[in-house]
């Protein structure tokens, strides 16, 4: 009886997943789901080119490569990069989506929503609206130090081995509890002391209560500060009102100014919600960096039902895209000449793609972030603080409920979001937010289709502006390293 010796079968080589894009007359591939960004120099193209519309076996490739002047060398290192880089492959390979974290992730921020009071009434506000989710009724108006000082102690213990952690005051309007925020600064820092941790903070404001004394503190203690403002008076005031329907522009401009003044210590930018009434990007950047004087501004539309007048819909996000698109080219021709454009949606998106961020989730709600109600409720984030969706525990009955916690990762990971599993910005989105989901669809896991075309776009017009500027000026992405 003979033996016959099986040879194995070569595989043909094959596209992996990829969105090819076009920069400075350069081709790039931005690869999913790794996120890397693949620059294709001639012999690159050449093999994209042949597997576009087929399979080829190697001998085929290198063939065709030769007929067209490479030499052996040089093809066979081509497709060794090629495969190795993950731009092409033999046969099939298994999806490969982000990996769930440990049960055990360390938090590394904590929102503390200081009052759910706020002496403006927004149409749009997510806690106020018609969208709200949160219910108050029976809480603390204010949160007080007893809760604070247990908020910080839990995110000291859960934040393990984290060297600096973060803390994020929020509201309603954060200030009209200030003396709360300024105990909890000084308290956070003496126990991050004691444990050998760094901390920061940071806060939300609609500016109306900001004083010179406020000002000082939070300049003193270094508390990064976003601030809330549409626009300019038209603009802001739409929606941006008192309780008895005076617009907040005049009030709050010069306090705005006297704190850009002030606070040199860290970062103070604005933040726009955009509206079916205020989507008119262009004018608002232009008034807010050139006449108020803001750096950075950054821009969000508002969440809202479809059925709500403030909702943005469909053709005024096709607006928004344009206005978007704008800013972004002009940061592209700061960014080649060296020059830092306050723009942050385009510089955001540009450091998550420089990092070549593979994300299994769309934030850090419920993961490395933890919001607390005024009574110590503890919440997948601030948006959810008081509502009964998204509960983790509580800061003085408990502390974190980390099964409520690793339920919430295992049910909304990437990999459980099968809407999201053939599209190519999956790695930068993840599906997008819950809050938005939860508003829009009911269900904090629904990916946010009704922004996937939006999303898509802006994604492709960040990857041209990334090669356009690894192209011209490489250097500049060098201040995304390690941020």
């Amino acid at each position: 009886m003979s033996t016959a010796v099986m040879t194995p079968v070569e595989l043909p080589y094959r596209l992996r997943e990829a969105h090819s894009f076009e920069a400075s007359g350069e081709k790039f591939l931005y690869l999913v789901p790794s996120g890397a960004i693949f620059s294709l120099d001639k012999i690159g193209k050449e093999v994209l080119h042949g597997l576009a519309d087929r399979d080829l076996h190697k001998e085929e490739l290198v063939q065709m490569l030769l007929a067209r002047g490479h030499s052996a060398r040089e093809i066979e290192v081509a497709l060794a990069e090629l495969e190795q880089s993950e731009v092409i492959m033999r046969g099939t390979a298994k999806q490969k989506m982000p990996t769930v974290p440990e049960k055990t992730f360390p938090l590394q921020r904590i929102v503390l929503n200081v009052t759910n009071q706020c002496n403006l009434a927004c149409g749009y506000c997510y806690e106020y609206s018609d969208d709200k989710i949160s219910q108050t009724a029976g809480k603390p108006k204010y949160m007080d130090h007893a809760i604070a000082e247990a908020s910080i102690d839990l995110l000291i213990k859960e934040s393990a081995d984290r060297p600096s952690i973060h803390v994020t005051f929020f509201g309603g309007e954060t200030l009209l509890n200030f003396p709360l925020l300024r105990s909890t600064v000084h308290y956070a820092k003496e126990r991050c002391a004691l444990a050998g941790k760094q901390v920061e903070f940071s806060l939300t404001t609609n500016a109306t209560l900001l004083s010179e004394p406020i000002v000082d503190f939070l300049a003193e203690h270094q508390v990064g500060v976003t601030v809330s403002i549409d626009g300019d008076k038209e603009l802001n005031d739409k929606m941006r009102i008192f309780h008895d329907g005076r617009g907040s522009y005049e009030v709050i401009v010069p306090k705005i100014k006297m704190l850009l003044e002030r606070h040199k210590t860290n970062s103070i930018g604005a933040r726009v919600t955009l509206s079916s009434g205020v989507s008119h990007v262009r004018r608002i950047y232009e008034h807010l960096t050139q006449e108020v004087g803001f750096y950075a501004v950054g821009f969000s539309p508002a969440t809202a039902n479809p059925e709500r007048l403030y909702s943005i819909g469909p053709q005024k996000m096709s607006a928004v895209l344009g206005g978007f698109e704008d800013l972004a080219w002009e940061y592209r021709d700061y960014a080649v000449t060296g020059r830092q454009h306050g723009f942050t949606n385009a510089n955001d998106t540009l450091k998550e793609l420089h990092s070549g961020m593979s994300k299994a989730y769309p934030c850090g709600a419920g993961l490395g972030l933890l919001g607390v109600g005024t009574a110590g409720d503890v919440s997948l984030c601030h948006r959810f603080v008081d509502s009964p969706v998204g509960k983790m525990g509580h800061v003085m009955e408990g502390g974190v409920d980390h099964e409520a916690r690793h339920e919430f990762l295992e049910t909304h990971h990437l990999g459980a979001r099968y809407d999201c599993h053939t599209c190519w910005a999956r790695p930068v989105c993840a599906g997008g937010c819950y809050h938005e989901a939860f508003v829009h669809y009911g269900d904090t896991s629904a990916a946010t289709l009704h922004y996937c075309d939006w999303i898509r776009g802006w994604n492709d017009l960040c990857l041209r502006i990334y090669g356009d500027i690894a192209v011209k000026n490489p250097a500049y992405l060098q201040r995304f390293d390690g941020a």
